[in-house]
C-alpha cells in the first residue's frame, strides 16, 4: 500500500510541474545539428527565473531540430536536465 502512495505522489509531482510549465515564444537564430543545440531569441522563462534574451539551448531530442531553420517562430518549453538548460518541447508557430 505504501508503494502505491509513493508512486501516486511522484505522479502528482510530475503533473504539478507540468501544469506550471508554460510555452515560451521565441525565434530560432541558429541551429547546430552536430551538437544538438539551437540558439533562440526568447521571452521570459518563468520556471527558470530567466529574463528575455538570446541564448543557446540543448535540444532534449535531436529530432526536434529537423525542419527548423533560422528565422522560424517557435513555442517551446525549457527546463534544467542534468544541469543543462534544455528545450523539452518545441513546435513551430505562425
Amino acid at each position: 500500500m505504501k508503494m502505491h502512495a509513493l508512486i501516486g505522489a511522484s505522479a502528482f509531482v510530475m503533473l504539478a510541474s507540468a501544469a506550471h510549465a508554460q510555452s515560451i515564444n521565441g525565434t530560432v537564430k541558429k541551429i547546430d545539428d552536430a551538437q544538438g543545440k539551437l540558439t533562440i531569441d526568447h521571452g521570459p522563462i518563468k520556471n527558470l527565473d530567466m529574463d528575455s534574451m538570446t541564448m543557446v539551448f540543448r535540444a532534449g531530442d535531436p529530432a526536434m531540430l529537423k525542419g527548423l531553420k533560422a528565422g522560424d517562430k517557435i513555442k517551446f518549453d525549457a527546463d534544467r536536465v542534468n544541469g543543462q538548460i534544455t528545450v523539452t518541447k518545441l513546435q513551430k508557430s505562425k
